[in-house]
């Protein structure tokens, strides 16, 4: 099973010792992977201290390096002013904990995930949350990378030159970590539909952004308006397709992308092509795409189960849930 990196009082003092002294610190509910504190400090600020395990061997490929990339997605991000944390120290020397540590910003609002809105407010989230996808795509990459699309964590070696160069090893990846925790996936069909639609995928010719885990646990509503004011956990975040950002706020879907999200992106002046959410409307080519990084997803979503160690009631239905997502896309695609 997939263990957290172990953290003390101590640790997390010595740690935030460049910033200050520390008043009070308190666990937060987060990563699969990583330990996260709260952190008040004797200036008045609080702040949140994220500790990734050395120990990578129970990780999928694209997990790798993740802090690196959460750190420096949240500083693009909160540079052009939108609501992700500021960056206030990330530690690599390990000289404190055992791992990778992020400081970053507390950021205010209540956890999406834990509200029960009626459907009119809940629909006012999401088309929020739209115009915040649409903002965040509007970020492309402002270096001179060799190779611009993917994950950009080294540790990964997910990137390439272009989008379906990047796809494709990201699929691949996939499928060698299926083979390494001996899970069953229709390897061949996946990969004759990402070659199948390789003109498709070259059609991104710009990286752009994408968060990639925008779904209610990683997002902070306004206590008033019920819209969204903050979003975390970066730490998937890609360059590429922002068509893509559909799959990672809606994990488990297949069908239909939400009508209201799409309201918002496009009030915020972006188009994902998709139409008004309707398979069928929009353009053909973009829901292929949507199609694809669905299939990808689902793989993920299967295979993760095992170095997780995932137990209870509901990962038998999550499991069946993400292989019927899989075989219908696939058909789909091969239709």
């Amino acid at each position: 099973m997939l263990t957290k990196a172990a953290v003390t009082d101590e640790q997390v003092l010595a740690l935030l010792a460049p910033l200050g002294d520390v008043r009070r610190v308190a666990p937060l509910s987060g990563g699969l992977f990583a330990s996260v504190v709260r952190a008040d400090l004797a200036d008045g600020r609080t702040v949140v201290v994220k500790v990734t395990g050395a120990d990578t061997s129970r990780l999928l490929r694209y997990e790798h390096g993740v802090l690196g990339t959460e750190a420096a997605v949240d500083r693009v991000a909160h540079a052009a002013g939108l609501p992700l944390p500021r960056v206030l120290h990330h530690d690599t020397t390990r000289a404190h904990v055992d791992g990778d540590a992020l400081v970053t910003t507390f950021l205010d609002g209540d956890l999406w995930s834990t509200l029960e809105l009626d459907e009119a407010t809940a629909a006012r989230a999401r088309r929020s949350l739209g115009g915040l996808m649409a903002r965040l795509h509007r970020l492309d990459r402002d270096d001179d990378a060799p190779d611009p699309f993917g994950y950009p964590a080294p540790e990964a070696g997910l990137a390439a030159a272009t989008w379906p160069e990047a796809f494709a090893r990201m699929v691949r990846a996939a499928l060698d970590d299926a083979a390494r925790w001996d899970v069953e996936l229709p390897a061949g069909r996946l990969l004759a539909a990402v070659e199948r639609h390789h003109e498709l995928l070259a059609a991104v010719t710009t990286p752009r952004l994408v968060h990639a885990d925008l779904w209610p646990g990683n997002l902070l509503l306004d206590p008033a308006d019920r819209t969204v004011v903050g979003a975390f956990d970066a730490e998937r975040a890609l360059w590429g397709d922002p068509v893509f950002e559909l799959v990672g706020a809606d994990q488990l879907g297949a069908g239909a992308v939400d009508a209201e999200l799409l309201a918002g992106y496009r009030d915020a002046g972006g188009d994902l092509g998709v139409g008004h959410g309707t398979p069928g409307s929009g353009d053909p080519d973009a829901w292929q795409r949507l199609r694809l990084y669905r299939a990808y997803f689902a793989c993920l979503l299967v295979v993760e189960i095992v170095p997780r160690g995932y137990s209870g009631d509901w990962v038998a239905g999550y499991q069946r849930t993400a292989r019927a997502n899989l075989q219908r896309v696939l058909d789909e695609l091969e239709a």
